[in-house]
């Protein structure tokens, strides 16, 4: 078995919701009940406000910070902090920080075609 980095991972990106960046994601473990993305953000962007109809997920900074409004509350995520998100629940994520954030997104089950844009203030 080969071991995975983001050198050898499927790799996709997405635009910022709030600026002209774009985000990278490298998929580091792909199963029917479980999914481990590693994803970078550089300062200034965002994704849309969203919720997953079955996945819960879990976000754990590896570099830089996050912002992770959630239910109209903000948390602050710094290196080596997390934040567990379970699904039905209106979050997003964004990159208020001078530098890049690196940061794992653990998903049970997976969360691909399963995410529901919401407003701000709705769901």
């Amino acid at each position: 078995m080969e071991s995975i980095s983001i050198a050898n991972a499927q790799h996709y990106t997405w635009p910022s919701a709030i600026s002209e960046h774009t985000c990278d994601g490298w998929h580091l473990h792909r199963s029917a009940s479980l999914s481990v993305i590693e994803e970078r953000m550089p300062p200034g962007s965002a994704e849309r406000r969203h919720l997953h109809q079955h996945a819960t997920q879990f976000f754990y900074v590896l570099v830089g910070e996050l912002t992770i409004e959630l239910n109209g509350e903000e948390h602050m995520l710094t290196p080596l902090t997390g934040l567990s998100i379970s699904a039905q629940t209106p979050h997003q994520v964004f990159n208020r920080g001078a530098e890049d954030a690196r940061f794992l997104v653990i998903s049970d089950p997976p969360s691909h075609g399963d995410r529901v844009t919401v407003e701000p203030g709705g769901c």
